[in-house]
């Protein structure tokens, strides 16, 4: 697979833009014409080739451009990565997921060569080149989960597991849908979901820990959740809504294909091994509505799952207000005509 690397942004001017081969593999979250909350965990396995799942960490089109917005994002605000002090140990058995990962799988663009604890990593979309000893941090520019997700895409969220509960102690956070690292550091699993509406009392949160106490190494899980967003950024934290909430005000019913994006969250879950911590890699996929009406199964359900979601759900993702010019707007698309079963285009 030939990756071209776009050069965009995810602020100020907004130049981010899908091929149609990214519209084609964006993973749609909708599998039915309504939305409500469930665990819809599977398996992290490898199928449909081309897609987003095909591999363990997904790299495409926008890859570089995001460790830039990365960069940058921590550049302004260092606190979006932490990581408590017993976490370092996990740290390594990331950087050694990560890098294994896509040496593998990618191996026109990523190498890793080992030789006992001498270890030799080559980035080339980044220009990286990196000689180090596992495990030993005086040899790395930054902390292990540091340096490697300044090179990954999407926010890592890595979760110590004690007293039969996972508590966020470390994570890179900077293409967050409004939550804060800072403040949810060191919570536990519950504390953290708390503003999510309806999900506790469904026992959808009692059920989705069940299962991921249980997930062993080797057998990785995936789902995926959304929202929505005005323009394409990434960072959406609650730190910068001064900067980004007022661009809401913005939408109207002849700027809203170009403006309004499908905000979806591929969440995978691994269990690491020397530390038995759990890392939650959450890679965000931004698509604008333009884009995504060019798939008609897609324009048609998700006018109906807009239309017809739950008012504490559109209010809790941040569109409650813009909800009726939403779906006004998408409303041409929809002929009534019914839609094909699961999430992939016709």
């Amino acid at each position: 697979m030939t990756i071209i690397f776009k050069e965009e942004t995810f602020h100020d001017d907004f130049t981010f833009r899908n091929s149609p081969e990214a519209v084609k593999r964006f993973p749609f979250p909708f599998s039915e014409d309504s939305y409500m909350y469930s665990v819809n965990l599977e398996p992290h396995k490898s199928y449909r080739p081309g897609s987003v799942y095909e591999r363990t960490f997904d790299v495409d089109e926008h890859y570089v451009s995001e460790m830039r917005d990365r960069a940058r994002v921590l550049a302004e605000d260092p606190l979006r990565c932490q990581s408590l002090p017993h976490m370092t140990l996990a740290g390594w058995d990331l950087l050694e997921l990560i890098m294994t990962a896509k040496a593998q799988e990618y191996p026109e663009l990523f190498e890793l060569h080992r030789d006992g604890a001498k270890w030799h990593w080559i980035n080339r979309p980044l220009g990286i080149e990196q000689k180090f000893i596992f495990l030993d941090e005086t040899t790395l520019p930054y902390g292990p989960m540091e340096y490697i997700t300044r090179q990954t895409q999407g926010d890592f969220a890595v979760l110590d597991q004690r007293d039969d509960n996972l508590w966020m102690d470390a994570g890179m956070v900077t293409t967050q849908a409004d939550w804060s690292l800072d403040f949810d550091i060191g919570m536990n699993f519950f504390e953290w979901h708390a503003p999510v509406p309806k999900a506790h009392e469904m026992g959808i949160f009692q059920r989705a820990l069940k299962f991921l106490l249980n997930i062993q190494q080797g057998s990785p899980a995936r789902r995926l959740n959304w929202t929505m967003t005005v323009n394409p950024l990434l960072d959406t934290s609650p730190e910068n809504y001064h900067k980004w909430g007022v661009m809401k005000k913005d939408l109207t019913l002849e700027n809203m294909g170009q403006m309004m994006h499908l905000r979806v969250e591929l969440q995978t879950f691994f269990r690491l091994p020397r530390s038995n911590a759990l890392v939650f890699p959450i890679r965000c996929y931004l698509i604008k509505l333009d884009e995504l009406a060019t798939v008609p199964k897609w324009a048609r359900r998700f006018h109906r799952v807009i239309r017809d979601l739950p008012t504490e759900l559109a209010t809790y993702k941040g569109f409650v207000t813009n909800r009726p010019k939403i779906v006004e707007w998408l409303s041409k698309y929809d002929d009534g005509a019914p839609t094909s079963p699961g999430i992939w285009a016709d």
